[in-house]
């Protein structure tokens, strides 16, 4: 945007100081060749006026004097000619014959005007490319009488190069005012786009904050123009109204699962004592109960451990992947040893150190192994590995259990979502959910794919130390 608007900026300045430029530049040359016009029409009229009697008095040779002082102290051509379009004397060299062609498109014209009793009419506009003389006739009057004209061919070196010059400080004045509207233009366009920027970074850690439950830095309104202050001010209350909600909610469903807990074993307790209290039909009933009450308490269990991820917002800490996972594996093995599951384990060469919340590999761990261990049949296996690739740590946790459906994955991070096929298996549907959050949290990655030879395999990146 920064640069979509300084080249908006400098074609309207470009478009600006051409707009200037070019008329003034005309306009000097206008006035340039006006000067030389006016200056040569001056000594055009007084040689008319010295050329009246020499030629009534048919003696146009008495002129050549002034006409080869003209010649030589101005270097402009001076050419008398009869009414009869003969030429009677001139300041040029050559016993008076004249240096130029008086049929010449250039002075056949202007020679028909003068000739025509008519003054000599103002030139075209001299630019500095034209190298072309400058021509002017003018009529020799006597009593009323056209009796010859005056021709003068006039060099324009002098006036080009003064033109030349007033053209180049033209443009030097125009480019020291384009650079001088581009260092302007700068800091005011990074002046008023530093409120934008400031509200896309913002808007970038708001989704991350959405995702992670942590707070927004305001925006603020010290900078910019009003609109854009008022647009910060605007977002910040949004994003301040945003993160209330998203806390009260969080806070609504640790506090709810929290509060709960307690009943709830208190309601266990009592169906456990009314065990040999109650007929045979109606223990079926309080047995069932007791599982209930259990899967609640599960539910309830999984609710903090989704509301812990979801407000984990203290700072990252360097955790050795490796290290917990031989730990976890280790404690997790008892289960799968009693459900008759292999654990197969495999860690990298190197150290594999990630960016993650405290005892967020545990938790990342104890959800997929609960899965894994969960789906899997007995006398099948499960395999985590542990790997460093491209600065990113990976771990992979693949069962052999029934697995997904392809269109399936994409709905598996969802909360509480089960599998239509997996119904009878205990279960909240939280585990997946709590895992892609913790992910999130650190800009990692969470990827579901159904391997070769059934199962799921669930692959968790990270950023590695």
């Amino acid at each position: 945007m920064r640069t979509r608007l300084l080249g908006m900026v400098w074609f309207l300045v470009a478009l600006l100081v051409s707009g200037l430029g070019v008329p003034l530049a005309l306009s000097v040359a206008g006035a340039e060749g006006q000067r030389l016009f006016l200056d040569r029409l001056t000594d055009l009229d007084r040689f008319a006026s010295l050329a009246q009697q020499p030629l009534t008095d048919d003696q146009p040779q008495l002129l050549r004097g002034k006409l080869d002082r003209y010649a030589d102290t101005y270097g402009v051509t001076v050419l008398v000619v009869t009414s009869e379009r003969g030429a009677a004397v001139s300041s040029a060299p050559g016993g008076g014959r004249p240096d130029l062609d008086l049929d010449d498109d250039a002075v056949r014209p202007k020679l028909d005007v003068a000739l025509a009793g008519r003054r000599a009419e103002p030139a075209t506009l001299l630019m500095p490319w034209d190298t072309d003389p400058l021509v002017l006739a003018g009529p020799v009057l006597a009593d009323g009488e056209v009796r010859g004209a005056v021709v003068t061919v006039s060099p324009t070196d002098r006036s080009r190069t003064r033109i030349t010059w007033w053209w180049i400080a033209v443009g030097a004045g125009g480019l020291l005012a384009f650079a001088l509207a581009l260092s302007l233009a700068v800091p005011v366009v990074q002046w008023v786009l530093r409120p934008v920027r400031r509200l896309d970074e913002a808007t970038g850690e708001l989704v991350s904050a959405v995702v992670s439950g942590r707070s927004v830095d305001p925006v603020g309104e010290a900078e910019g123009p009003p609109e854009l202050r008022e647009l910060s001010r605007s977002f910040d209350r949004m994003a301040a109204s945003v993160g209330d909600t998203l806390a009260a909610q969080r806070a609504f469903v640790a506090d709810a699962s929290h509060q709960l807990r307690n009943p709830l074993t208190a309601l266990k307790l009592r169906l456990v004592n009314l065990e040999g209290h109650v007929d045979h039909e109606a223990d079926d009933h309080r047995v069932a109960a007791v599982a209930e009450s259990d899967r609640l308490n599960r539910i309830l269990d999984e609710l903090l451990s989704m509301a812990r991820a979801e407000n984990a917002d203290g700072e990252l800490v360097p955790v050795d992947v490796d290290t917990v996972v031989t730990d976890r594996t280790a404690d997790w093995r008892v289960v799968a040893v009693a459900n008759d599951i292999a654990l197969d384990v495999e860690t990298a060469v190197s150290p594999a150190r990630a960016l993650l919340p405290p005892r967020g590999v545990d938790a990342i761990l104890d959800a997929l192994l609960d899965n894994a261990l969960k789906f899997t049949g007995r006398g099948g296996a499960v395999e985590v590995t542990a790997t460093v690739e491209d600065d990113r740590v990976r771990l992979t946790v693949r069962d052999h259990g029934p697995g997904l459906r392809p269109d399936e994955l994409a709905r598996a991070t969802d909360r509480f979502w089960r599998s239509a096929s997996h119904q009878n298996v205990p279960g909240s549907g939280l585990g997946l959910a709590i895992v892609a959050r913790l992910v999130d949290r650190v800009g990692g990655e969470l990827t579901l794919a159904l391997p070769e030879g059934g199962g799921l395999a669930v692959t968790v990146e990270v950023p590695a130390v």
